[in-house]
């Protein structure tokens, strides 16, 4: 075939017969109708394509042209150009596209060979350079010819014009062309011609076609400016609602939509100005305005071509791609070093009391430890956990003010911790002797379903009825009541009474959360507004919901319908309300409790609402705000709203988002909080939300309120809420909330509640952050059996294995894997206990605390992603990475660097929970790199790990997994721990905001338990890890014996322990 094919092209280039011509051209067309399209690939790759031009050029020398030739030989054209990606540029070469005008303009009267000389002049356009000549040489005008006036004669034609037109307006010089001489006018009223008249949808692809040349010429600033003057914003949206109904229609919609997206009139922010409403002064002579890099999946570009992504592929996630994976060898290579003074590590061994510490207090055992082991006995293993007792009792008013005079933001010493508990606890009993014969309990509130949940099958504390004439209820669901109060006025009697009244309604059953430990805690943290209320939830406390909730299913077009909605707004603007009603940084301007309004709150702890815009009766805009000295990081949000009608949606539209994708569009739902439901014995965060979407929006930063983010777009999160109690008070949050105050609190009732027989508990100041609050480290391991030599020598060499969270503030999935950690290792399982024995943990909770408290979603208090500091940290003013770092380098230095380190963070746009390690030899292979790895040597230890979590943990997801190492990803912890220390397994475990793709949780949203279970399935697995990996002894593996399946989990057999333990590949071979 190949030979006959190249018989073909010589006979036709030399011979001048005509039915030899005719031949060859029925061959080849009869050659490329059958198959698929390789056989055309192959004739391209042989010059089919110049072989054709050269044809055609002659064929159309012959006077006159003979049409029995130039048909089939157009045919072909059309065909083999359309997958010939440098069809254009051959055109160009061959001097061709004088003559394809020529033709067109002389079959302007032969509709027939018109028509296929219009699909070669489509196939041209297609290359902008081709298309630019072309439209020099007045193919627009020659095309405009043939498609007006509007008519339904030779349509065949029509849409040959119209498809050939579309093309020529890729070109921005012909866009241009276009808009001067009044075509983008034109084109407009033909559109309107065809709607009206093509009642039975019979010729949408014309329709589209028009669309399509609009689209293209309105991508440049001109023909935008144009289009809007010449009403085409109102003359597409209103042709639009007509074609809503009719789902054939949809690709008009969508072009439709994709217009009036992208020509609807860019506007600044309804700011004064983009930076936050909060700046701290930092320390020397830094400028408090500090440019911040870009977030793990941030890589925007502006483009107009942004837009034109097709709004209906919902099902399609953005896949992350290998952009800048490093390739110079040296530089993955470990590189041991010190980035400080080598006498300035000494300080760090006053953290690690653990190594000298001599354990008098085992000759011994008083009353109050026996009282404690007999108390940790009743500590859960996993699930079910520890219940305070009954002083633990919390403080539900949705927000109270601190009940001591003192202001919040005191320092947050352990001595004031004490006495602030002290205090609380003292005031309470007191409160609680003069109330209790006036409280009025009356029957419950009426509408007490939950919302998304079956009341039948939940599990719930005792019902607690709502006194709706008691003051506190007044307090809590009565705006005007709580306007009254005056903000500097401190805490009066009647809030002392109301906090009492609550916090007698609390059951004190959820599990680790102690109220009196988080108001002492929250009146110590220090937060750059002052902090005087705290949010309802932190304090209140949150139980699972007995059930998982499904991932939501978007219905079709969701994301449309709401941009034709925001259209809406411009075009029929009469039901617009446009009135403030929450402004952070101008309270005065803002109208709270005015008639059918909600009212919105979010100065508290962790808080993060700027401005709330009701737009319509029922619609609000909302603005976050801003990372305290940055004018950017825009996700975290969390709030409260209140005043709203029952079985009322809601929408709510966050303006001011910044990524260019969201899990919001496959299937996440922000989470939402109910006083009443928690007073009525839900006290949980559900999901919420219906008709969620997340699109580019009209908004641009200005200069005047953006500075060097001139031009930056914004993205907008919009969703519906139907409250499922009148009069409610609710908080709404991106994720699932975990404060700075509800960590320390927790790890209070952590200590408290453990065995301390068996449990070696320290918490220590890691250092103070640049507001003043403490950064605490813990570390905790298995008491030694007794005081004999061979005990303490076992407790004193046990590997460390390093952990950390929370360094991103907005990741809050990050602190409640660790809060599953932190349970699972001080529970008396005995797993927990074994693992114990095996390693001393050293861990950092919350890294980022002042970001945490303060609302940030990425950055601390000096403007910068504390992620990438690592390589060179400020004592200044990266406080808590400069001593993590400095204790790390200290571990080191005395031969104990990590055995394993991970720092736990959260994903925004990939599903599951997985790892991120670090590889040589992963990261060149997978960069192409020409470098001999057969001469690098690298040990393969480092995926057994996420090996093991894959088999025990349900929301773990080898497959999502990746080790390898990007430039942009150097100065991050888990690669500097693994260059700078020398850690095999340095890893960063990223947690999904949304839900499952694959395992025991596919298809459904990670909840708080699953986040927790996590935590503490990364710990049965570091114990597996040990065992398997290291030489253990006897009496370990007779302990593991009986706790693990060892023919399953892991086959530790004399094969395996035979291997030598520095040897990781062998090792891997021995599990496999």
């Amino acid at each position: 075939m190949c030979r006959l094919r190249r018989i073909q092209r010589k006979s036709w280039q030399s011979s001048c017969d005509k039915d030899v011509l005719l031949n060859i051209l029925g061959v080849l067309t009869d050659l490329l109708s059958l198959g698929t399209g390789r056989r055309i690939h192959y004739v391209i790759s042989k010059g089919g394509s110049e072989a054709l031009l050269q044809a055609l050029i002659s064929a159309a020398r012959t006077e006159p042209p003979d049409p029995s030739i130039l048909l089939p030989l157009l045919r072909l054209l059309a065909r083999v150009g359309q997958k010939d990606r440098k069809f254009g540029i051959k055109v160009q070469k061959a001097e061709a596209t004088d003559v394809i005008l020529s033709l067109t303009r002389q079959n302007l009267g032969h509709h027939l060979n018109l028509t296929h000389c219009l699909w070669v002049l489509r196939v041209c356009a297609s290359n902008v350079a081709a298309g630019t000549t072309l439209g020099i040489n007045g193919a627009m005008e020659l095309l405009f010819k043939v498609i007006t006036p509007y008519s339904k004669q030779h349509i065949r034609t029509v849409r040959a014009a119209i498809e050939a037109l579309a093309a020529l307006l890729k070109s921005k010089s012909n866009s241009r062309q276009a808009v001067n001489r009044g075509y983008l006018g034109g084109l407009l009223r033909l559109y309107q011609d065809w709607h009206h008249n093509d009642v039975s949808n019979n010729y949408i692809y014309i329709r589209r076609g028009l669309l399509l040349c609009l689209k293209h010429i309105t991508n440049i600033q001109l023909g935008r400016e144009t289009f809007l003057g010449s009403r085409g914003m109102e003359i597409l949206f209103t042709s639009v609602q007509d074609c809503l109904s009719c789902k054939n229609l949809d690709p008009i919609v969508t072009t439709v939509t994709q217009i009036l997206r992208k020509c609807y009139p860019k506007e600044p922010l309804p700011l004064v100005t983009v930076r936050s409403s909060y700046s701290f002064p930092l320390p020397g002579n830094v400028k408090t305005e500090r440019p911040c890099m870009g977030s793990e999946d941030d890589n925007e570009s502006d483009s107009e071509e942004d837009m034109e992504k097709d709004l209906n592929k919902d099902d399609v996630e953005g896949k992350e791609e290998d952009y800048d994976l490093e390739t110079d060898v040296n530089k993955l290579r470990s590189r041991p070093g010190l980035d400080r003074p080598e006498e300035e590590l000494g300080q760090y061994e006053a953290m690690c009391p653990e190594l000298s510490h001599d354990f008098q207090e085992l000759d011994s055992e008083s009353e109050e430890e026996k009282k404690s082991e007999d108390r940790s006995a009743n500590l859960p293993s996993t699930s079910s956990h520890f219940i305070p007792s009954g002083n633990s009792v919390e403080d539900p008013n949705h927000r109270w003010r601190n009940q001591s005079g003192t202001e919040a933001g005191s320092d947050p010493q352990e001595k004031d911790f004490k006495a602030s508990l002290q205090s609380s606890i003292k005031k309470e009993k007191c409160s609680r002797s003069l109330i209790s014969e006036k409280r009025e309990i009356v029957e419950a509130v009426q509408n007490a379903n939950s919302y998304e949940e079956d009341p039948a099958k939940s599990h719930t504390f005792s019902p607690c009825p709502l006194p709706k004439e008691a003051p506190w209820y007044k307090k809590i669901f009565n705006p005007e009541c709580e306007a009254s109060i005056d903000p500097s006025s401190g805490v009066g009697s009647e809030t002392t009474e109301i906090m009492t009244d609550l916090l007698e309604e609390h059951q004190g059953n959820i599990p680790f959360h102690s109220p009196h430990f988080y108001i002492a805690r929250a009146k110590c943290t220090k937060s750059i507004p002052a902090y005087r209320d705290l949010a309802f939830p932190d304090f209140w406390g949150h139980q699972p919901p007995p059930h998982g909730t499904p991932m939501l299913d978007r219905h079709y077009g969701v994301q449309r319908d709401k941009v034709l909605d925001d259209v809406r707004r411009l075009i029929q603007p009469g039901d617009l309300i446009g009135r403030t009603v929450f402004d952070l940084d101008e309270p005065s301007h803002s109208s709270p409790g005015a008639p059918c309004c909600l009212t919105f709150f979010s100065k508290f702890e962790s808080g993060n609402l700027r401005k709330a815009i009701q737009v319509r009766e029922f619609e609000y805009d909302l603005i976050m705000n801003a990372d305290v000295n940055t004018n950017q990081h825009h996700q975290w949000f969390y709030f409260e709203v209140r005043g709203m009608k029952l079985a009322v949606p809601y929408r709510f539209n966050i303006i001011n988002c910044e990524k260019l994708n969201s899990q919001f569009n496959y299937g996440m739902q922000l989470v939402m909080y109910s006083v009443k439901e928690a007073l009525q014995g839900r006290p949980r965060w559900l999901r919420a939300g219906h008709d969620i979407s997340y699109y580019k929006n009209h908004y641009r930063c200005s200069a005047a309120a953006g500075g060097s983010l001139k031009g930056k777009c914004y993205y907008t999160l919009t969703f519906s809420i139907k409250f499922p109690h009148e009069d409610d008070v609710c908080y709404l949050a991106y994720h699932y909330p975990y404060t700075y105050s509800a960590m320390m609190s927790h790890l209070d009732v952590l200590e408290q509640s453990r065995n301390p027989k068996k449990v070696y508990w320290r918490q220590q100041a890691l250092c103070q952050t640049l507001r003043g609050n403490t950064c605490p480290l813990l570390t905790i391991t298995a008491m030694p059996e007794s005081k004999k030599s061979d005990d303490l020598e076992q407790f004193y060499s046990r590997p460390y294995v390093f952990l950390m969270a929370r360094v991103h503030p907005g990741e809050s999935n990050a602190s409640w894997v660790m809060k599953g950690t932190l349970e699972f290792l001080v529970s008396s399982d005995p797993i927990a206990d074994l693992l114990r024995k095996c390693f001393i943990f050293k861990i950092v909770p919350m890294l980022n605390p002042d970001g945490v408290i303060n609302g940030n979603h990425r950055c601390s208090l000096s403007g910068d992603d504390l992620n990438r500091q690592w390589l060179t940290p400020s004592s200044q003013l990266h406080p808590t990475i400069y001593h993590t770092k400095g204790l790390l380098y200290y571990l080191r230095s005395i031969g104990r660097a990590p055995l394993v380190f991970c720092d736990y963070h959260g994903h925004s746009q990939k599903k599951n929970v997985f790892l991120y390690g670090c590889s040589i030899k992963e990261t060149l292979w997978q960069a192409g790199c020409m470098v001999d790895t057969a001469v690098i040597t690298e040990d393969v230890g480092y995926r057994t790990l996420p090996k093991i979590l894959d088999k025990v943990a349900p929301a773990f997801v080898m497959n999502s997994c990746s080790f390898l190492v990007e430039k942009s990803r150097e100065s991050t912890a888990r690669v500097v721990v693994w260059q700078e220390m020398g850690v095999l397994r340095s890893y960063t475990m990223e947690s999904t905001y949304c839900g499952c793709s694959h395992g025991l949780y596919k298809g459904l949203q990670l909840g708080t338990q699953e986040l927790e279970e996590m935590g503490s399935k990364f710990c049965l697995a570091l114990l597996i890890l040990h065992l398997k990996s290291f030489p253990c002894s006897k009496k370990v593996m007779a302990q593991a014996a009986l706790l693990l399946d060892l023919e399953e989990e892991i086959t530790i057999t004399d094969r395996a322990q035979r291997c030598s333990p520095n040897n990781a590949e062998t090792l891997e071979i021995c599990w496999q």
